[in-house]
């Protein structure tokens, strides 16, 4: 299936769920949305993760550990100001409360919802 409009697609995954902060592990779940945002790319779309917005944000207010002030007042509520921005979102891999709230967010905004990369239609060149 080919569409000739791009969609810019906020990809919605866990980032701290499982890992008990372990940095290796929420490096992992960072990089498979990462992953998934490339191949999103080459499809003909625009990816964003909240993340690549939040955590420089994050740290320049000061945040010295993952869920402390600084950190709660920006990590989640960024990633929801940004859906409005977005065509749709993509929920991918495992169990995740912010991803939920993600897919919510975006259903009750009105943007398209994806559970799968599969279902993402390609753009036409």
């Amino acid at each position: 299936m080919k569409n000739q409009q791009s969609l810019m697609i906020l990809v919605a995954g866990p980032y701290r769920s499982g890992t008990n902060d372990d940095p290796v592990l929420i490096a992992a779940n960072v990089k498979h949305m990462t992953d998934v945002a490339l191949l999103i790319y080459r499809m003909g779309h625009l990816p964003v993760l909240g993340e690549w917005f939040a955590l420089p944000l994050v740290e320049a207010a000061g945040s010295k550990q993952i869920g402390d002030a600084p950190f709660n007042e920006i990590f989640h509520p960024i990633a929801i100001q940004l859906i409005d921005n977005c065509d749709a979102v993509l929920r991918i891999g495992g169990p995740s409360k912010g991803a939920d709230e993600m897919i919510s967010t975006g259903r009750a905004k009105g943007k398209i919802i994806f559970n799968s990369q599969d279902e993402i239609p390609l753009v036409a060149k």
